[in-house]
C-alpha cells in the first residue's frame, strides 16, 4: 500500500512548493500540545505554530469542547441578513479589547481577504464622500500581506509575485524604519504625504513577518500615522500574524504610546489554529460613511463562509484561553528565555543580528554574502531543523521562532539546540580567509 505521502503527491498540489523537485512531505496524522506526531510516529516540535495560527497547542481540549458543541448547534447560516450568538459575542468580546476608536467588526475568511476587506473600506470611505481621486496606497518595502491581488499589491514586489505585476494596481513604498533610519524613513512619508491622492497607509505593525522578522519601534510607527491622520490618511493594521499576545500585548498596536489604527486585519491566532477566520474592524467615521438611503453606499463584499458559527465559537475559546492569566504567564515565559538565548548568540560569529519581541525571535545569519529565500543555505536549515524532529521554516538566512504560548522551556532548548547548530552549519558555509602572499606554497 502506498504511504500517506505518496498518496497525497499523486494528488496534491501544495503551497510555495516546486512540486517537480520537492521532498515528500512529512505525514502528520496527529498533534498533541507543541508537537505534531506523523504517521510512523516520529514527534516534531512546532517551532513555528504551524504558520503562525496555533495559540495554544494542538488539539487543544478547551477549543474542541466548544467547536464539537456548536457543531452540535449550528454549523452555517448565512450572514446577510441573518446573525447568531456566535458572531455577536465574539464582536463584543473583541471590541472590548482592541483600542477605544474601533467600533465595528466585518468578518471574512482569512488574513488576505481580511486585508481586502479594509483595502475595500479605505477607498470606498472616500468613494462615498465624494473624494474619488484618493486612491493610493503606502506600505513599507519588504512588506507582505496577502496572496489575494489586492493583499498582493500592498506588499511588497518580489519573486513571488512577479507574474501578476501588470495587474497589481500602484502602491508608494517606504522603507523600514528600523533603528537608526527613523527621520529619514519620516521624511519619506512628508514627501509622499504631499501628493492629494494618498488614502490610505497598511503597515505590519513592529514586526515585518515574512521580511525576516524585521522589527522597528512602536514611537516610529506612532509619529508615521500621527503624520497620516493630519493628512486625512486612513491607516490599516495587518494584526493578522501580530495579534494575540505574539509581541508581548494582545495586540501590537496596544504598544503605541498616543495614536491607533483606523482599520485592524485579523486571522491565524484568531482561533488559535482550529479554523480559518478573518475579520477586520473599523473606527466609527468610516461605518458610518457607508450609511445612507442609496443603497450603492453600503460595502458590497462578503464570503459564503462569513461569521461561521463554529469558526467563531473557536475564536472565543481561543480568546478565553488567551485572556486567562496563565497564558499571560507563559508568554512571559517565552520572551524570556528568548531575551536569554539572544543574549547567548548576539554578536558571536556566524551571527549578523539577534532581534526578538515577545514570543518572537529571529536570528539573522551571516554566511558571508547575501542569500535568498531559494538559496543553498536556506535548504541546508531546513533540512537540519527536521533531522532534528523540529519544524522550522527559514526565511533565506533568517530562522525564526514563533512558538505556540504551551511550549516548556525543555521545548524551547530544543529549538535553540538547533539554532546553534545552524550556527555550525554557517561557519562551514563561510568562505576561507585569504591568506598573505607570502604565506602561499
Amino acid at each position: 500500500m502506498p504511504t500517506l505521502a505518496e498518496r497525497d503527491h499523486s494528488v496534491l498540489w501544495h503551497p510555495y512548493t516546486q512540486m517537480q523537485t520537492a521532498p515528500l512531505p512529512v505525514p502528520i496524522v496527529r498533534g498533541e500540545g507543541s508537537w505534531l506526531i506523523a504517521e510512523d510516529g516520529t514527534r516534531y516540535l512546532d517551532g513555528i505554530s504551524s504558520w503562525w495560527v496555533n495559540l495554544h497547542g494542538h488539539a487543544h481540549s478547551h477549543i474542541a469542547g466548544r467547536v464539537s458543541e456548536q457543531l452540535r448547534t449550528l454549523e452555517h447560516v448565512l450572514f446577510a441578513g441573518f446573525t447568531h450568538p456566535t458572531a455577536v459575542e465574539l464582536a463584543e468580546q473583541l471590541l472590548v479589547l482592541l483600542p477605544a476608536n474601533q467600533a465595528r467588526v466585518f468578518y471574512s475568511d482569512n488574513g488576505s481577504t481580511a486585508v481586502e476587506v479594509a483595502l475595500k473600506m479605505v477607498l470606498q470611505y472616500f468613494h462615498n464622500l465624494g473624494q474619488p481621486e484618493r486612491r493610493t496606497f503606502l506600505c513599507f518595502r519588504n512588506s507582505y500581506h496577502g496572496d489575494t491581488f489586492g493583499a498582493m499589491a500592498v506588499s511588497s514586489r518580489g519573486a513571488f509575485t512577479q507574474p501578476f505585476w501588470p495587474l497589481l494596481f500602484d502602491v508608494e513604498f517606504l522603507d523600514v524604519p528600523v533603528p537608526g533610519r527613523e527621520q529619514e524613513v519620516l521624511s519619506q512619508l512628508d514627501a509622499l504625504l504631499a501628493r492629494p491622492d494618498v488614502a490610505g497607509f497598511i503597515f505590519e505593525p513592529l514586526v515585518l513577518g515574512t521580511a525576516g522578522m524585521v522589527m522597528y519601534a512602536p514611537e516610529v510607527l506612532d509619529e508615521l500615522i500621527s503624520r497620516c491622520h493630519r493628512r486625512g490618511v486612513l491607516c490599516i493594521a495587518d494584526e493578522v500574524m501580530t495579534g494575540f499576545g505574539r509581541t508581548g500585548p494582545l495586540f501590537a498596536s496596544g504598544l503605541l504610546p498616543r495614536e491607533q489604527p483606523d482599520i485592524m486585519c485579523f486571522s491565524k491566532g484568531l482561533t488559535g489554529g482550529t479554523l480559518a477566520m478573518g475579520l477586520t474592524t473599523c473606527a466609527a467615521p468610516i461605518y458610518a460613511a457607508f450609511l445612507s438611503d442609496d443603497k450603492m453606499k453600503a460595502l458590497f463584499h462578503g464570503h459564503s463562509y462569513t461569521a461561521n458559527p463554529v469558526a467563531c465559537a473557536a475564536a472565543l475559546a481561543s480568546l478565553e484561553l488567551t485572556r486567562a492569566e496563565a497564558c499571560t504567564q507563559q508568554r512571559q515565559r517565552i520572551a524570556a528565555a528568548h531575551a536569554a538565548f539572544r543574549q547567548e548568540i548576539e554578536g558571536l560569529p556566524g551571527i549578523r543580528q539577534v532581534r526578538h519581541q515577545g514570543t518572537i525571535l529571529a536570528v539573522e545569519y551571516d554566511p558571508g554574502e547575501g542569500t535568498s529565500y531559494f538559496s543553498r543555505l536556506r535548504d541546508a536549515f531546513y533540512q537540519l531543523a527536521i533531522d532534528n524532529h523540529v519544524v522550522l521554516r527559514p526565511l533565506g538566512n533568517v530562522v525564526y521562532l514563533l512558538p505556540p504560548y504551551c511550549t516548556t522551556n525543555e521545548e524551547l532548548e530544543l529549538l535553540y539546540a538547533v539554532l546553534r547548530q545552524m550556527r555550525a552549519l554557517v561557519l562551514d558555509f563561510l568562505p576561507a580567509p585569504t591568506l598573505p602572499e607570502y604565506l602561499h606554497d
